[in-house]
């Protein structure tokens, strides 16, 4: 389905929700995502964490695991409900809310070794020894890190996310790209005007809301936990630092990159550079921003199917 038209459709059923419930059309968007996975034999579920907190996940189909990490600012649903719905034809797929984002939230340090540590509670608890692993932008960043310290993935898939290819001049660029001070300004926007300016960044074009609608959204994924989501930023480049003297290639288990030709987040040159490293085959997507996962879900689904088959 072309983009713009999923985009258009959704865009519709907000509004048409709104004017008819005079509620929050948010909540009933979500609803309806909800039931569309329930009706598909999904289940929600959460776990406490060790460190305090609890990991909010959702897990269905059959066949062998398929985790899924979702990027800065969404959720396992509004990262990958298309593809949670093709995938799990094939494959159990299994896709948490990372700490501080959507109903999750972790005690323990802001930081990707966290939220490493949060996933494997959940697979732990699952009895999930072996999967294989998916992560795009932020969820790639932390896939990234799970690939370099454990031996049980199998196959990997990272969308739009540079592991530890990203500079400080990379990070210096990708602010005057978005026209902000630092990293942190673009992905933890203080209202829905700043919101709407990383819309504009990672999409081919988001369209326009009223701004009641626009204020839900902020409030329900970029108000909550402003502190920690900075920090998840800030820590980059030390995270960056420490992994790359970890990191060795032959380690690593079969990895394939896919990107946007036009991603504004991370460039297409820092996928081409990962890609050399790790020895890995690249799908690039033409035309298309750094948000593939809702602009091109059948495209990268038939991607991840054909990899990991």
């Amino acid at each position: 389905m072309n983009s713009s038209l999923q985009l258009s459709r959704w865009t519709a059923a907000l509004v048409l929700v709104l004017s008819i419930t005079g509620c929050s059309a948010l909540s009933v968007k979500e609803q309806l995502d909800n039931k569309q996975l329930t009706k598909a034999h999904f289940t929600q579920s959460e776990i406490q964490l060790s460190e305090g907190g609890q990991l909010r996940y959702w897990i269905g189909g059959k066949g062998q695991p398929l985790v899924m990490l979702h990027g800065f600012g969404g959720t396992a649903t509004t990262t990958w409900l298309p593809m949670m719905l093709a995938l799990s034809q094939h494959y159990q797929v299994i896709a948490p809310d990372l700490a501080w984002f959507g109903d999750s939230v972790s005690h323990g340090p802001a930081n990707i070794t966290t939220q490493r540590a949060a996933v494997n509670q959940l697979l732990s608890q699952l009895r999930v020894e072996h999967y294989h692993l998916v992560g795009i932008s932020y969820g790639g960043l932390v896939a990234y890190d799970m690939m370099a310290n454990q031996q049980n993935i199998q196959k990997a898939v990272i969308l739009s996310s540079p592991g530890t290819f990203i500079s400080d001049q990379d990070l210096a660029e990708l602010s005057q790209r978005f026209s902000v001070e630092q990293p942190a300004d673009i992905f933890v926007p203080e209202n829905r005007l700043q919101m709407r300016r990383l819309f504009e960044g990672v999409f081919t074009r988001f369209p326009p809301l009223p701004h009641a609608i626009d204020e839900q959204i902020y409030q329900r994924y970029f108000a909550p936990w402003q502190p920690q989501k900075r920090q998840l930023i800030d820590s980059l480049p030390s995270y960056r630092d420490t992994l790359s003297q970890q990191v060795k290639p032959e380690d690593m288990p079969p990895v394939l990159l896919v990107w946007g030709e036009n991603d504004q987040v991370f460039t297409l040159e820092q996928g081409k550079q990962l890609s050399r490293y790790l020895h890995a085959p690249m799908v690039i997507i033409p035309d298309a921003p750094h948000n593939i996962s809702n602009e091109y879900p059948d495209t990268v689904s038939q991607a991840i199917e054909l990899f990991i088959q």
